[in-house]
């Protein structure tokens, strides 16, 4: 009786905690006046600056947009991936959707895409007078077409209702480019998509199966770099991409804490849900494995996102035994609102919060 206790309080501390507490090395949300005059150093100075705006993954949290990050580059941001909630922490951050140069997804699966009708309208709204670029592998154009389907009326009746002087009609669609019509099985491919104003942007294939083709995307401008890995199991060409950079942001897995609780929905007879935990554990890498991606590659801070299951990633047993493989100074739970800059010029690297804890 003592241990089927024991069980059932694991199991609801697994299923229901949301983690309301910062990691004990996360420093002090910063201020609102304090985040306004980093957003103005940001995209007035000349640096290369990466913002987390959803770490967390389909399994539920309240606490967490899903996957989505800002890069910044000069005064340009482009958003990789833009999952449910992600537009409202970009709105929180404070970043002007005016000046959301593209969007880059890394795969179609609905928890990197579920907002992209979101940023077609709010950056309309916010001024944009061009057409919205959407970066992708083979198949963006027509999750691009779907969504400007789908949200063509909503731009009517904006128009219809502000007028020309707040909404550009002909500007509100979005435009897919398509890339790695070559990309094949064998995983090992890369592509050099967008070069402009010093950046750099190569997109590299990972290993998300059956989610294929899936992409990572590495930013090199002025010297300084940042890898977004995308979703994916453990990776030779992520690590032939990511090498020498300055920040590799990686999604994990727990697998301890996954499989207890694939074990404890199969007790209980929920067995689709068992079945979907399961296989999630196949195209995922857990956080030991993020950070012997990291050593391999020679990144200089490791930035851990899109947490399987987010809910818990402030417990122990999430990160257990990552610290041996790697420094503990070397990386980070990446936060909603967690941003890493780097100044162009120097090896400097600052870290904040932008937001406040949930």
């Amino acid at each position: 009786m003592k241990a089927a206790v024991a069980k059932s309080a694991f199991v609801a501390a697994a299923i229901g905690f949301v983690g309301n507490g910062l990691p004990v090395w996360a420093e002090t949300p910063l201020p609102p006046s304090q985040v306004r005059a980093d957003l103005a150093e940001m995209l007035n100075g000349d640096g290369l600056h990466v913002v987390l705006c959803g770490t967390s993954s389909p399994l539920t949290d309240p606490n967490r947009a899903n996957a989505c990050a800002a890069v910044i580059a000069g005064p340009d941001i482009y958003i990789i991936d833009t999952g449910p909630d992600s537009w409202e922490v970009v709105a929180r951050t404070g970043l002007p959707g005016a000046q959301i140069s593209a969007i880059f997804l890394t795969h179609f699966h609905s928890d990197h895409i579920g907002a992209l009708g979101e940023f077609r309208m709010n950056t309309m709204v916010a001024g944009r007078n061009e057409m919205l670029p959407v970066y992708g592998p083979v198949g963006v154009s027509r999750v691009v077409e779907g969504f400007n389907a789908a949200y063509a009326i909503d731009a009517k009746y904006r128009f219809e209702h502000h007028g020309v002087e707040v909404i550009d009609v002909e500007a509100a669609p979005m435009v897919p480019h398509e890339f790695g019509s070559g990309f094949g099985a064998e995983l090992d491919k890369e592509e050099v998509i967008l070069e402009r104003d010093g950046l750099k942007v190569t997109a590299f294939q990972v290993d998300h199966d059956p989610a294929h083709p899936a992409v990572g995307y590495r930013f090199d401008y002025k010297g300084r770099s940042v890898v977004i890995g995308g979703d994916t199991a453990k990776s030779a060409n992520l690590v032939e991409n990511a090498k020498g950079a300055d920040i590799l942001v990686c999604d994990s897995l727990s697998v301890p804490i996954i499989r207890f609780l694939q074990q404890s929905q199969s007790a209980v007879g929920n067995s689709r849900l068992a079945k979907i935990l399961e296989d999630i554990q196949s195209y995922h890498a857990s956080p030991i494995q993020c950070a012997e991606m990291a050593n391999e590659a020679g990144v200089g801070l490791l930035l851990y996102t899109h947490h399987i299951p987010s809910a818990q990633v402030t417990n122990p047993v999430y990160m257990q035994g990552v610290s041996d493989v790697r420094p503990a100074e070397t990386w980070r739970i990446g936060n909603d609102g967690t941003r890493v800059s780097l100044p162009v010029g120097t090896g400097e690297m600052a870290i904040s919060e932008m937001l406040e804890a949930q």
